[in-house]
Order: structure tokens, then C-alpha cells, then sequence
């Protein structure tokens, strides 16, 4: 089963997870009895591709991507997000060499590299906005990059949408409560990333408790629009968005 869709452009639509070490998945995605060691595997038979969550807290070590890339197939990929020293804490000239670092690591990962993800928490507002300018400054052009911000004051920001236009960053369009539903692309590639309340589903990921098909029906009809324009996209789920995001990714991909 792959979860890799192509359109007649050839332009594709690769839908994941958020994620993929959860004990909570024993005996509803991974068997039950699956080794925490094995869930890599195994997820990458299901599914094409990963948003990596652990390089958040810590840039991997040369070991660790080696053995992403082995017990991997050749078509799977990786999206990864930048470490929090990056995006969340640190002097600017420790968060510039953070970034720089973590992309040179990642590109090891080779052509099983697909996105790297800035993620910005809500208290990271346009009063920094010089911050953010010196990071994307620091990336290079080879690699893709998407940016995600949590705070409704960016939307509204002089010159922001147009910094990510120019160096083709992909504005990420999340589903999120705190954030309005956008349809704004800002690069040759879309990155969606359905987020949900954490308050309304706690902390046991094993079953979907919050039917959303009112919601993908809507980022469907946008995703639909852009593959037609020729771009690539990338989707991904958080378990708080339903309760156990394989089962609701499953669901997005028999939209298309």
C-alpha cells in the first residue's frame, strides 16, 4: 500500500504522519508485539514518507541517519523538523550555526531527504521578525524548506509572505484552532500540517475519537488545486487532530 499519489503532471501528493514512535499504535497500525526498534521499518512499509519529530530536541547523530536510510526502502522519505535551539531558545549567532548544522547533517539523508520544517511557537512574534530574516538568510537554496508560525500577528507582517516567495520557502498551512484556515503558497511546493486541539483529545493515541471529514474535504479541495498547478505537496498528521493519525491519514488519501 503506498501513500504516494501522483496526478497526470506527475506531480505528487505524499501524505504522513507526524511522527512514528508511539507505543499507543501497538495493535491498531504496528503489531502488538512489535519492537520499539522495528517501528521504523514496518511504518515505512505502510506509509512513503515521515515527519520527523525528534531532531526538534536534538540534531541526529551520523549513526542514527545511517540507519534511517538502511532499514528504509529507496522511495521513502524524510521530512524533519529544525531543532528547538533553532527555533524556540538561544543568541541569534547560536540559533545561525544550530540551523546550519542541522541542514548539513540532514543532507546526508540524500535523496530520501525531502523537507525540513521551521516551526515557530506562538510567542515567536513579528518583533523578532529580524531573527527569523537571519535564519532563512543562513539556508541554502538546494533544500527544501517550509516555515510554520502559530501567531495570527504574522499574517498581517510587511514583507513576510514576499521573504518566503523569494526564496522559496513554503508558507505551512496548518489546521490548527489557534490559526484561521489560509490558502496562501509561497513556493513550488505545499506543506499542510493538521495539528487539532491537544485539549480535546488528551493523551491516548490508540483509536480516532474526532471525525473530521468536514475539514479534509475542505484542505482537499485546495491540495487538489495545487497539484493541478504542477506542485508537489506534503501532508501530514498529528495524532491530536483525530486521536490516531494513521487511521485519519488512511482517510485523507481515499479522498484523492
Amino acid at each position: 500500500m503506498s501513500i504516494v499519489l501522483t496526478n497526470m503532471n506527475t506531480k505528487k501528493l505524499h501524505i504522513g504522519t507526524s511522527g512514528f514512535s508511539y507505543d499507543d499504535w501497538l495493535g491498531n497500525f504496528y503489531p502488538q508485539f512489535c519492537p520499539k526498534l522495528d517501528y521504523l521499518q514496518f511504518y515505512s512499509s505502510k506509509f512513503k514518507i515521515v515527519e520527523i519529530d525528534s531532531t526538534y530536541y536534538r540534531i541526529p547523530s551520523l549513526e542514527t541517519i545511517k540507519r534511517w536510510c538502511k532499514i528504509t526502502p529507496d522511495c521513502f522519505q524524510f521530512t524533519a523538523k529544525f531543532p528547538k535551539a533553532v527555533t524556540h531558545v538561544g543568541y541569534l549567532e547560536q540559533r545561525l550555526s544550530t540551523a546550519v548544522k542541522f541542514v548539513d547533517t540532514m543532507k546526508l539523508l540524500d535523496n530520501k531527504l525531502a523537507v525540513l520544517l521551521l516551526q515557530f511557537p506562538y510567542s515567536f512574534k513579528p518583533c523578532q521578525k529580524e531573527i527569523l530574516y537571519e535564519i532563512l538568510s543562513v539556508l541554502p537554496s538546494d533544500v527544501r524548506i517550509a516555515l510554520e508560525v502559530r501567531n495570527k500577528c504574522w499574517l498581517s507582517e510587511d514583507k513576510f509572505f514576499d521573504q518566503l516567495q523569494e526564496k522559496n520557502i513554503a508558507f505551512c498551512q496548518i489546521d490548527h484552532p489557534w490559526m484561521p484556515k489560509l490558502d496562501i503558497q509561497t513556493a513550488d511546493f505545499s506543506y499542510f500540517r493538521f495539528l487539532g486541539d491537544r485539549k480535546m483529545i488528551g493523551d491516548d493515541f490508540s483509536f480516532v475519537r474526532n471525525e473530521r471529514k468536514p475539514e479534509l474535504i475542505y484542505w482537499k479541495e485546495i491540495i487538489q488545486k495545487r497539484l493541478e498547478k504542477e506542485n508537489d505537496c506534503f501532508a501530514f498528521f498529528n495524532n491530536h487532530y483525530s486521536g490516531h493519525s494513521p487511521s485519519t491519514a488512511e482517510q485523507f488519501k481515499s479522498f484523492f
